[in-house]
């Protein structure tokens, strides 16, 4: 045989395996043995298989019908099912796929940044947490980190993994605990898919059509092409950057220093996590539309800066997630930023108190919880160690709004203020039981002020289900504060044991109005 002759037998017998091989039925990554379906709902189940082909699916005493269109997409959709498991589901087209050992329960997406990325291993009482967690009806899958400029089909990568101390070690502990919570709650699998990324922000979250149909979020868009279009001299500016490090370090050697820190290379716009709409094409459309029962997110630092910009895009994105999955107003559970940085003496402007007064505005949306974080943070430490009760305040919104149980499920929020005369007189819904203090100590956290805008610190005190401020330098006060710091002192609960989230009476421009 000739030597091209030999390399055109190569290639045709190449293209008639790839043929064979894109003729088999074939199911997203999200699909897989231990994996948890939805209960109580219609279960969507998709794939690709040859243009035209026939496939069944079974599962649970069903067996459905379907044809590959001509691009050789398919769907079925399975009616709801019960709690239990373990079942067996059989996908056949030329070929035959088994999935084994599924459960069905509860699947809850857990997403956000690095708080929600967050792994058991780094959590408080980690060593005693992951030696306990042994729960083979929890199961836990984790989307690959990765970054797209059009939504994807599905992921690189990612397998449904029992609970055990091993798969557990490197999960999400919020979504962790939020899970052990559920189960131990309703006696039901709870199955998570983590698809989350330290460090960014929401609009990476967020469709592209969404950001560019709205006006107030147009300029993410704008301002990032205009990053993309000065990478170029940002790389120039890195080069001579690395050349005055080079320096700076040689110096420092032979003085006997220690070495400047290296700067850091412009990371490319194509792989940038950053990037608007990036990972909800790479990490939230493959996933959709696997039936959930909801979403648990923990973001929002990246935000900090952009608070009053976060009251348009947080809404946003979670209306853009329920559109995408297409099952209505499914419960979107958050997380308030928790208390970080240094305490402020004296009352003053935060970005981190607007945001978590963005959070708190979200809470208009229907279906939509807020755990309040803000005693439980760490000074020096944006990512606090105490996850447990992040899941558990998450939880307990999940039984309120998710599953109907009529149990106190957040802290006191503020409804609306009366004055008389040189006090303000404070009203809440949430009191649940009433309003009280650790130990019965006084109230911390509230200042006054009056329309000279200057905040003061107040005298407060509980009355009933009510909260009154007032200050002798403050005669005629027309606004109050409460928490309104990046770390603030406070501790105004509800008898549930649960912290009133910080407000504002007023509405004056903060430091993020743009």
């Amino acid at each position: 045989m000739r030597h091209a002759d030999r390399w055109l037998c190569i290639a045709l017998l190449t293209l008639a395996v790839a043929c064979m091989a894109s003729a088999d039925v074939r199911l997203p990554r999200i699909f897989g043995d231990h994996a948890v379906l939805q209960r109580g709902q219609p279960i969507p189940v998709w794939g690709t298989a040859e243009p035209g082909e026939k496939v069944t699916v079974e599962f649970h005493g069903q067996k459905v019908f379907t044809t590959a269109d001509r691009t050789g997409k398919w769907r079925v959709t399975l009616k709801p099912v019960s709690a239990g498991g373990p079942f067996e589901m059989t996908v056949k087209g030329n070929n035959t796929i088994v999935l084994r050992d599924l459960l069905v329960g509860e699947v809850w997406v857990c997403s956000g940044q690095s708080n929600m990325e967050w792994p058991l291993f780094l959590a408080r009482n980690a060593e005693q947490e992951i030696a306990s967690a042994n729960y083979p009806q929890i199961r836990l899958f984790m989307v690959p980190k990765a970054v797209a400029d059009v939504p994807q089909e599905d992921i690189s990568g990612g397998e449904w993994r029992v609970c055990t101390p091993e798969s557990a070690r490197n999960f999400s502990a919020v979504g962790y605990f939020f899970a052990r919570e559920l189960h131990q709650a309703l006696n039901v699998p709870v199955g998570m898919i983590q698809s989350a990324w330290g460090g960014t922000p929401a609009e990476s979250w967020t469709s592209r059509s969404t950001l560019e149909s709205n006006p107030q979020l147009r300029p993410i868009l704008e301002n990032w092409e205009r990053a993309v279009q000065d990478y170029p001299q940002a790389i120039q500016r890195f080069r001579q950057q690395v050349m005055a490090w080079e320096d700076a370090a040689a110096r420092a050697r032979a003085e006997g220093k220690p070495e400047p820190p290296r700067p850091n290379r412009p990371t490319h716009p194509r792989n940038n996590p950053w990037k608007p709409s990036g990972l909800f094409n790479a990490m939230i459309m493959p996933i959709v539309p696997y039936a959930i029962q909801g979403a648990i997110w923990y973001q929002g630092e990246s935000n900090a800066g952009r608070a009053y910009e976060y009251r348009t895009l947080f809404p946003a994105m979670i209306q853009d997630w329920r559109k995408a999955w297409g099952q209505g107003d499914f419960p979107f559970l958050f997380v308030q930023l928790a208390n970080f940085m240094a305490t402020k003496p004296e009352p003053g402007e935060s970005a981190w108190a607007e945001l978590r007064e963005a959070q708190l505005m979200t809470l208009r949306l229907p279906k939509t919880g807020m755990a309040v974080a803000i005693d439980i943070g760490e000074a020096d430490d944006i990512h606090p160690r105490n996850k447990q009760d992040v899941g558990k305040r998450l939880a307990l919104n999940a039984l309120a709004i998710a599953y109907g149980r009529k149990i106190d499920y957040s802290g006191p929020i503020y409804s609306h203020m009366k004055r008389e005369g040189n006090r303000i007189r404070l009203y809440f819904k949430h009191v649940d039981g009433g309003l009280t203090t650790p130990n019965g100590e006084p109230l911390k956290g509230f200042a006054i002020a009056g329309a000279d805008r200057k905040f003061v610190w107040a005298d407060a005190r509980i009355e009933g289900n009510t909260v009154v401020v007032s200050s002798p330098q403050v005669s005629e006060p027309v606004a109050v504060r409460y928490a309104w710091a990046d770390n603030p002192v406070c501790n105004l609960y509800n008898r549930a044991g649960l912290p009133a989230s910080p407000f504002r009476t007023d509405s004056w421009p903060g430091v993020t109005a743009r």
